[in-house]
């Protein structure tokens, strides 16, 4: 008999053959204990779990505030062998009972009075959701919480069977970390140095070099805020970038130069959100990102009113990879001097963004790939699918526009900007939010358009001519 089998038979059974719960238990855990090669494992599982289920029984807020501290101390000792086994026993200990659902869905529908919904939705609730919100009550707790889905998801795809706890802790989290609760902080050079120290930790679009570069991403001519939660005071749950510049940039290289001339935010028109970072890994799946920049668009539009255009630089994450893994349309194939330069990079020995001669044809492509690609309705690019479901407009190209190594892989050294038009940004939110549509600029459409006439190659080569 496997684990998966033993744990479920934990429920089955009730005549007086039947082995008591706690004997079950002591399979399971003798089970686990085998699998783990190491019985004093195994009795630390056993001892989280059990102070699992005082918790969840217990009254007293003091005693459970002290209790939950305990279970998320004996938790954090686990060992990764461990730690799988709790969440193995999370997933099944702590689940609904199906034979409680199914007598509550019975009576609710012989009698769909208000006392038979409330048993049903009673019943229907994992133990696990009060299990945490229990813990959540320990100091540290909501940030343990975090962390713990953070280490659930580093394993779900071997785990699927963990997927119900991923369930509840996200339906948690919706409820916890709701726009609602959250505050909008301006981030400056006097800001304190943990919440500095974790910008240079978190950003993951464009790497800050250490101080000097964070400095300069702090002066006159930008801008960072971020969203922060009253139980994480001192850890941003996001945070955005923004440069002050004069126009729509096409090149994002020059605004991460840390030593960039400091232009006077009065004489700038445009500003160029470069940069937003989710921070919180076990916040997966959780959006903060469509509330931030549209408060931060609001706020700049409020406080600096001479600014004509808001806009982003982006990357384009999956274009190269589409273009390698992605049948093209029919009628249409890849030049050879395009199938040279891809294998360069996908060999990482691309050093340099392409040549001019190819510059047509990767455009092409690219205009092609934002707007056409799908995955389902919705545009295959994530960063697409952000910034068109928040209602910014695919604005424009940008040839050369992200040179980094990253940049390259990803997208060929082309970036693109988003255009947020604070007047047009709830209609275009609702076209896409029920249409799936996607609003570009007319130069964007021409290129998408140009590229379905025929090969990419070909209509490179008429545009030369």
């Amino acid at each position: 008999m496997d684990d998966r089998e033993t744990l479920n038979n934990v429920d089955h059974g009730g005549g007086p053959a039947t082995p008591s719960r706690g004997q079950l238990l002591g399979r399971i855990l003798k089970s686990f204990g085998s699998r783990l090669g190491q019985t004093g494992t195994a009795a630390d599982v056993h001892r989280v779990i059990a102070q699992c289920r005082q918790l969840v029984h217990e009254r007293g807020e003091v005693s459970g505030a002290r209790l939950a501290s305990q279970v998320l101390d004996a938790y954090k000792a686990l060992d990764p062998k461990g730690a799988d086994a709790f969440f193995g026993l999370l997933a099944t200990e702590f689940a609904p009972d199906a034979d409680d659902i199914r007598r509550a869905a019975d009576a609710f529908s012989g009698d769909p009075s208000a006392s038979n919904l409330q048993r049903l939705q009673a019943v229907v609730e994992p133990p696990r959701q009060e299990l945490f919100r229990c813990l959540n009550t320990a100091p540290g707790g909501t940030a343990a919480l975090v962390h713990l889905r953070k280490q659930l998801l580093d394993r779900l795809d071997q785990h699927p069977e963990w997927a119900p706890i991923d369930i509840d802790l996200k339906h948690l989290f919706r409820s916890w970390f709701n726009r609602g609760f959250l505050t909008l902080q301006q981030i400056d050079w006097r800001t304190s140095a943990v919440i500095l120290e974790r910008l240079i930790q978190y950003e993951a679009v464009h790497q800050i070099q250490g101080w000097h570069d964070l400095r300069r991403r702090l002066q006159s001519d930008r801008r960072c805020y971020a969203f922060f939660s009253p139980a994480l005071p001192d850890d941003p749950l996001i945070f955005i970038e923004v440069a002050l510049t004069r126009g729509v940039p096409s090149r994002v290289q020059p605004l991460l130069d840390p030593d960039a001339p400091v232009t006077n935010p009065e004489r700038c028109t445009c500003a160029a959100f470069y940069s937003i970072t989710n921070c919180q890994e076990g916040l997966r799946g959780i959006s903060f990102g469509n509330f931030l920049i549209k408060q931060v668009a609001a706020d700049l539009g409020s406080a600096l009113p001479w600014l004509r255009t808001q806009a982003t630089i982006s990357p384009i994450p999956g274009f190269v990879k589409w273009l390698k893994h992605s049948a093209l349309p029919a009628g249409t194939s890849l030049s050879s001097e395009m199938q040279a330069y891809l294998e360069r990079v996908s060999a990482n020995e691309a050093t340099a963004p392409p040549p001019a001669s190819l510059q047509v044809e990767v455009r092409r492509l690219c205009a092609y790939y934002l707007l056409r690609a799908k995955r389902g309705r919705a545009p295959l690019d994530s960063v697409a699918r952000f910034h068109l479901a928040n209602g910014a407009r695919l604005e424009r190209l940008n040839w050369h526009g992200d040179t980094s190594p990253k940049g390259l892989s990803n997208s060929l050294g082309l970036s693109v900007n988003y255009r947020y038009r604070l007047g047009d940004v709830e209609r275009n939110h609702e076209a896409f939010a029920n249409d799936y549509e996607v609003v570009a600029s007319r130069e964007l459409q021409m290129l998408a358009n140009s590229f379905r006439d025929g090969s990419a190659a070909s209509a490179g080569r008429r545009r030369q001519r």
